[in-house]
């Protein structure tokens, strides 16, 4: 499948749920850097205090290391939440935050997240170029993880490394492809991106639904 038909599909997908998926966005924004930066202006002491210092607290640091560690989990349901679009699914809000109710998925995805940064790090250390290989690689963990729960991080990263053989350049110049639309979001004062990143996200769930997916059920077949 073509990358324009990927994108088409992606669109399709959104129609009629363009409204959730925004407010998805704008609820995400609110929670990873409003709620942040308030904590921030009152730890400070107000926001004559706060503009006054000289870089962030030690516990400012901390804060947003600890809440970005736990907010791994909702980012990845948010991408599960467009996979959900793109199989014609009606997926709602508190659907993404319900991740948070199996602690034992949420601990794992936190983990993935954090060997999946590891592993592309250390390639990262070689050459850039390996690195970012990697990570197309890599990109189809969280899904693959989502579809199939009983994987351990490893086998899902393994998986990954092995569906995206072949495929890689084409998922490179698909994420490439939404360069245009994000300049102009800048001309907007990043205002676009809350229907951006949405179509980015929807178009990212349709590869795995389209190309991933489909080597899995010929190994079934074949097997």
């Amino acid at each position: 499948m073509r990358i324009s038909e990927l994108k088409t599909k992606a669109l399709f997908s959104l129609r009629g749920k363009w409204g959730v998926s925004v407010s998805l966005i704008l609820l995400l924004f609110l929670i990873t850097v409003i709620f942040p930066f308030i904590v921030e202006v009152i730890g400070s002491g107000g926001f004559s205090q706060w503009f006054e210092q000289e870089g962030s607290p030690l516990w400012s640091d901390i804060f947003g290391t600890v809440l970005s560690i736990i907010l791994i989990p909702l980012t990845i349901a948010t991408t599960w939440f467009y996979l959900n679009l793109v199989r014609d699914g009606n997926p709602d809000i508190p659907d993404v935050f319900s991740i948070y109710k199996d602690g034992k998925t949420s601990f794992k995805l936190i983990g993935a997240s954090i060997l999946q940064g590891i592993f592309i790090f250390l390639w990262s250390l070689l050459l850039i170029i390996p690195g970012i290989i990697k990570s197309l690689a890599y990109s189809q963990l969280f899904f693959l993880l989502k579809d199939h729960p009983q994987y351990t991080v490893l086998e899902a990263i393994s998986e990954s490394r092995k569906k995206m053989n072949g495929l890689k350049w084409k998922y490179f110049l698909m994420n490439l492809s939404f360069i245009g639309w994000g300049i102009l979001c800048i001309f907007t004062l990043g205002i676009g991106l809350i229907w951006l990143i949405p179509y980015i996200g929807t178009t990212l769930a349709a590869f795995y639904n389209e190309l991933i997916v489909p080597q899995e059920e010929e190994q079934q077949i074949e097997g």
